[in-house]
């Protein structure tokens, strides 16, 4: 069974690229479990066609002790049999809503939820957090394959570099590993160019570009993923290769990140950062120490 973490920018697409990309697996054959690792509880909707599932938590509060949870209570089994869970977090400005993933993670491990005949598990983690309990997939061991989503824009960039210096972190001590870069296009000038020579620096992979089209939109519309809505639209075709890389994939390794000045030569070099755009960077760079 192989474990996987996807990370990346809030609003980037992680949790869209990560069920169309299980759909994906699914088809392939691969039995896989979801785990939603985000307090909006939106990691599994296309693949249930539900708004929200019952997450841990929410239960928790319900019952007063995880104790009482029974997995088939947190555990729903939709599209192609993939097995969906949702951490959730605490009540909005109450308590640590990385908590929800550490208690999910702990409860799915002690009933048995990860069995023999899994071929994947995916973590579908809150934006680029890589601390506290958000951390946890990489901390402990859980998620020893790590992809990060991005696109050509700035921040997504800075963002999955800033990942990178976490999974580093825990990777001097741990199994934990970067298997790639997922390009989600927004259609920036020079993009897959600009996420190769990224992932290229950080001495990792673009594992694969996805382009960006308004299918996957209709697709949710209908809380669906592309490949269940319209399997033959070459957007599924996408997600197809995606998965089929990610089964191939052997390219695991420890990240180089790049140091500030570094990052800011590549934008300079793709001309993504203008020298007004330094101040900015700098200021994300400061907030994120």
């Amino acid at each position: 069974m192989r474990q996987v973490a996807i990370y990346g920018k809030g609003g980037i697409g992680k949790s869209t690229t990560t069920q169309n990309t299980v759909a994906g697996l699914a088809t392939l054959g691969k039995k896989v479990m979801i785990v939603g690792c985000d307090p909006k509880a939106d990691s599994t909707r296309l693949i249930l066609h539900a708004k929200a599932q019952d997450t841990v938590m929410d239960l928790v509060r319900d019952k007063g002790t995880v104790e009482d949870l029974d997995l088939d209570e947190v555990m729903k089994v939709g599209f192609m049999d993939i097995r969906c869970v949702e951490s959730g977090g605490p009540e909005p400005g109450v308590g640590c809503a990385g908590r929800g993933v550490i208690t999910a993670i702990n409860f799915l491990e002690a009933e048995g939820a990860y069995t023999d005949d899994l071929d994947f598990v995916f973590y579908d983690v809150l934006g680029d957090v890589v601390c506290g309990g958000f951390a946890m997939p990489i901390r402990e061991n859980k998620a020893e394959e790590i992809y990060i989503v991005c696109s050509g824009e700035m921040m997504a960039m800075f963002a999955a570099n800033n990942i990178a210096k976490g999974i580093l972190k825990y990777a001097t001590t741990g199994r934990v590993r970067l298997a790639g870069l997922i390009c989600n296009s927004r259609k920036t000038d020079r993009e897959a160019d600009l996420i190769e020579a990224l992932a290229a620096r950080m001495g990792t992979q673009m594992i694969h570009f996805v382009p960006r089209d308004n299918q996957v939109q209709r697709a949710e519309l209908r809380r669906m993923t592309v490949i269940e809505y319209s399997p033959d639209h070459p957007q599924a075709a996408e997600y197809k290769t995606l998965a089929q890389k990610i089964i191939d994939n052997k390219m695991l390794v420890i990240p180089r990140p790049l140091d500030m000045d570094e990052f800011e030569d590549l934008l300079m070099e793709f001309g993504v950062m203008e020298a007004d755009d330094e101040e900015n960077v700098g200021k994300s760079e400061a907030m994120a120490a």
